[in-house]
């Protein structure tokens, strides 16, 4: 299944290692982010080290892993989606996301509750992928 994947998600797994850490190498998914991701993670970078019990060394190892696991894609991609996706994303922070699905005809994989609040994408939560 192709999934695309959201921050919230990838942040989750950087912080402990748990079902979404899990989920994100399983064989069946084929995941895909928006290339920022990186800078995102980079930003919050501080914080998920306060949160996660990793060492700074462990969280690059992590995150390189991933990096070779989820297909980034570039912006410039996803700009013919960007009017369709402002129209239906409920979350200003997510047009990207939403940008992305569109242009790959698959769900998203977020915890952001808000975004089913909507019917043109689907989104998966982290409990209902574990029970797919």
């Amino acid at each position: 299944m192709d999934l695309v994947v959201d921050a919230n998600v990838i942040i989750a797994a950087l912080i402990k290692e748990s079902t979404t850490f899990v989920l994100l190498f399983k064989e069946d998914f084929h995941l895909y982010t928006p290339e920022f991701i990186l800078a995102e993670i980079e930003e919050h970078q501080e914080e998920i080290l306060k949160k996660t019990k990793r060492t700074a060394e462990e969280l690059y190892k992590v995150l390189e892993i991933l990096k070779r696991r989820i297909v980034l894609i570039p912006l410039e991609e996803l700009d013919q989606y960007l009017i369709e996706a402002e129209e239906i994303c409920p979350d200003e922070d997510d047009i990207i996301y939403f940008a992305l699905a569109l242009k790959l005809n698959c769900p998203i994989w977020s915890n952001d509750k808000g975004l089913k609040n909507q019917d043109k994408v689907k989104i998966f939560h982290t409990h209902e992928l574990m029970n797919l």
